[in-house]
């Protein structure tokens, strides 16, 4: 089922909406294993008719299941829309497209929600990647306990006759 609102009941109040939608309803095109969305979103939304227009104002919330792009660790990342504001033409060369008295939402959700999706999604902001293993191997030093020196690269560029 759609998030829709029906024209009809916001001529005589405004109306409030409040629920849980599939995320198969959003159709979000998700290729990618990085990022899924499994559980619903969840909405409250208050609706608003204007004189040639419909006011839209609310809270969207959807829980984005992710893998860590360094460590490949599964996390839960919440997308939150907290002052979600859509302004709606009924009339006009940008009017919403109403059926049977109804417009729908889902393509402006869906919009807004995919402008959020996190782009490199990361468990943690410091994640260093996968952890570190040992191979059984000691490192090599270059002396006991004496500090290696910093050879600059430009100075090896320096012994270079030309």
């Amino acid at each position: 089922m759609p998030l829709a609102i029906n024209l009809r009941h916001l001529e005589t109040r405004d109306i409030q909406l409040k629920g849980k939608l599939p995320a198969s309803e959003l159709d979000l095109g998700l290729r990618d294993d990085i990022i899924r969305a499994e559980k619903p979103l969840c909405y409250e939304l208050e609706v608003q008719k204007l004189e040639n227009a419909v006011l839209v104002q609310g809270h969207l919330r959807l829980t984005l299941q992710c893998l860590c792009v360094r460590c490949l660790k599964p996390f839960e990342y919440p997308l939150e829309l907290k002052n979600w504001t859509r302004h709606l033409a009924l009339e006009g060369e940008e009017k919403a497209t109403v059926v049977n008295d109804c417009v729908d939402l889902t393509a402006f959700a869906r919009e807004d929600i995919l402008l959020e999706f996190p782009q490199h999604p990361l468990c943690e902001a410091n994640c260093g990647g996968p952890p570190k293993t040992f191979n059984g191997r000691a490192k090599k030093t270059g002396g006991a306990d004496r500090p290696k020196e910093k050879v600059s690269v430009w100075a090896k560029l320096d012994k270079l006759k030309l």
